[in-house]
């Protein structure tokens, strides 16, 4: 039996009963449709940057995504990009800003391939998946044929797809991009790197200016892989900013007067995790046995030691979670995908 801990960035999680890595897109539907034929339980994984497997492990097949290949076609002033699902997201970056594609740059050294990133709808400073997603394609495991999803189609939403909803109806196998041709970032929207890189919000710099102070912060939050850095050695952010509802966020204008956060459409309002968990009462470095939240960044939970367990690491999330609740009335929702896990009510 193969242990997932290692294929993992939290390093946690327990053997697998099955486990085959698949090189191409046909390997990868063939063994997923011959697995649903025997009734078989499955798991595709990624770069195992956005899971949480449990100690027990997967009793099923596992399939580890290692298909590469890049394409490109021209649309007028834009160029089609479509990356395998087992491409490395952050090369994929590095290369669109070394060769002129615009569009993703703000999404520079998140860890993963590139078939998680529809699903998640893989977002940061500013930019997400979403806004440059042209179509996906994927195996339907209902009907049984390879399709491809235009955009419009993948029920895009705050780090949320159809595809995260109905996590066994598809297995993506490619994502074509759209991106302008330009060696100028998109506009840059998120307050915080705008300041960094000296511009005013809605400003445009050189790609790879804007790549590297995406980098610099995100080194300065843990949130850039090193295997030097033991608060790298997490799930990324493990709770989504919550959007609340109006009532809610009237609910919370009184418990907590002036609190941060975005109006949203339809009077809802979104928070930012990060400062209801500090508030609560969990600073930066807060431990609970062998796992804590990052010395750098309150939304990561990590296994600095690696010796932590799947259920060391859930305890610390609920005790969180629930804290937060306690003070703000405000329920946090975990990001990663839980495998043979949860955090219960």
């Amino acid at each position: 039996m193969e242990m997932l801990a290692p294929y993992t960035t939290l390093g946690l999680g327990g053997p697998a009963r099955d486990f085959a890595e698949v090189t191409t897109a046909e390997q990868l539907v063939s063994l997923i449709a011959e697995a649903d034929a025997a009734a078989e339980p499955t798991l595709v994984l990624g770069g195992g940057s956005n899971v949480v497997v449990a100690d027990e492990g997967f009793d099923g097949l596992v399939v580890k995504v290692a298909t590469q290949g890049v394409s490109f076609s021209r649309d007028g002033e834009q160029l089609i990009v479509t990356a395998e699902a087992g491409e490395d997201w952050d090369a994929l970056v590095r290369r669109a800003v070394a060769e002129g594609w615009s569009g993703i740059e703000c999404m520079s050294g998140i860890p993963g391939l590139v078939g998680s990133t529809p699903i998640q709808n893989v977002g940061a400073y500013g930019q997400e998946v979403a806004h440059t997603v042209w179509c996906v394609r994927a195996y339907d495991r209902r009907t049984r044929h390879v399709v491809d999803l235009e955009a419009r189609q993948c029920g895009f939403a705050y780090r949320d797809s159809m595809f995260k909803r109905d996590p066994a109806r598809y297995v993506v196998l490619a994502v074509t991009y759209a991106l302008e041709l330009s060696d100028r970032s998109g506009p840059v929207r998120y307050e915080e790197l705008a300041r960094r890189l000296d511009v005013e919000p809605g400003g445009r710099v050189p790609l790879e200016e804007a790549r590297e102070a995406v980098l610099a912060l995100r080194r300065g939050k843990g949130m850039v892989l090193d295997p030097d850095d033991p608060d790298t050695r997490s799930a990324g952010s493990f709770f989504t900013n919550p959007v609340l509802t109006p009532e809610e966020a009237a609910e919370l204008a009184v418990r907590a007067p002036g609190h941060p956060g975005w109006e949203m459409p339809g009077g809802a309002r979104k928070v930012p995790a990060a400062w209801l968990i500090e508030q609560a009462g969990f600073p930066k470095g807060y431990a609970r046995g062998p796992v804590r939240i990052s010395t750098k960044h309150t939304l990561a939970l990590t296994n600095p030691s690696g010796a932590a367990t799947a259920a060391d690491l859930l305890a610390l999330a609920r005790e969180v979670r629930d804290g937060v609740r306690e003070k703000f009335g405000v329920t946090l929702v975990n990001e990663p995908v839980l495998v043979g896990c949860a955090l219960g009510e």
